[in-house]
């Protein structure tokens, strides 16, 4: 296995994910967000659009999940994005799960991607988001 490095200052805002996730406390997560970031979720087929959507979604998908940790991590070659191997719980349900950062070379996050199994754990998972956020979400979603 080939070790890829991150570019500089992506590799400066992943460390900051890693402390606020392991401090539980995605409050400075807009601080490392581009305005106009993407998030794609894995029960929504079209993405959500601006820094807005993706602290919203990412910060209420870590208030689901409980006994959440990071296992592996690989970068591409350009040095500028991530795939973090993840498990957790969704209620009494486990989830495996990798997302997928990508940041510009400024180290900001301009897509966050999240993709997850098994379906029991994914339809657990969309019905917690879906009762705490329904009504919010759609408006971030793009057109078309």
């Amino acid at each position: 296995m080939t070790t890829l490095t991150l570019h500089p200052a992506a590799a400066a805002s992943l460390a900051r994910w890693h402390a606020m996730v392991t401090a539980q406390d995605l409050s400075g997560l807009r601080a490392i967000t581009h305005p106009d970031a993407v998030f794609r979720s894995p029960v929504a087929y079209k993405a959500y659009h601006s820094a807005d959507a993706v602290v919203l979604a990412v910060s209420t998908a870590a208030s689901v999940f409980t006994d959440f940790a990071y296992h592996r991590e690989a970068a591409t070659a350009d040095g500028l994005s991530v795939v973090l191997e993840f498990s957790a719980k969704v209620g009494d349900k486990g989830v495996k799960g990798i997302d997928f950062i990508r940041f510009n070379e400024d180290g900001q996050i301009v897509d966050f991607e999240v993709m997850m199994r098994p379906l029991n754990g994914v339809q657990a998972m969309a019905e917690e988001m879906g009762k705490r956020l329904g009504a919010l979400l759609p408006a971030f979603k793009a057109q078309g």
